[in-house]
C-alpha cells in the first residue's frame, strides 16, 4: 500500500479556497460581465488542478479505486476522465 502524505493544513486551505470563491461571486455579482466571464474562467483552472492532484497521487502509488472515492465516482470513470493526466 502506498504512503499516506497529507499535509493538515490541506483541509484548512481548501475551506479557504471555498470561502474566497464564494465571495468572489458575491462581488461578480454586483460586477459586469467581463467580470462573469472571468468568474466562469475559473472552472477551467479547477479542473486543470484536479487533473493535476489526480497525476500526483498516480506518482505516489495511489490507485485508481483509492483516487474514484475521492472523486466520488467509479474506478473506471476517473481511469477514463483523468487517466493521462500529467502533473504541471
Amino acid at each position: 500500500m502506498a504512503k499516506r502524505r497529507r499535509e493538515v493544513e490541506t483541509t484548512e486551505y481548501l475551506a479557504m479556497v471555498r470561502r474566497l470563491l464564494r465571495a468572489a461571486g458575491q462581488r461578480v455579482g454586483n460586477a459586469d460581465e467581463v467580470e462573469l466571464a472571468e468568474l466562469v474562467e475559473l472552472r477551467d483552472h479547477l479542473e486543470t488542478a484536479i487533473s493535476d492532484a489526480v497525476a500526483i497521487q498516480r506518482v505516489w502509488g495511489r490507485s485508481w479505486a483509492y483516487i474514484a472515492r475521492g472523486l466520488g465516482t467509479t474506478r473506471q470513470a476517473a481511469q477514463q476522465h483523468y487517466g493521462k493526466a500529467t502533473p504541471r
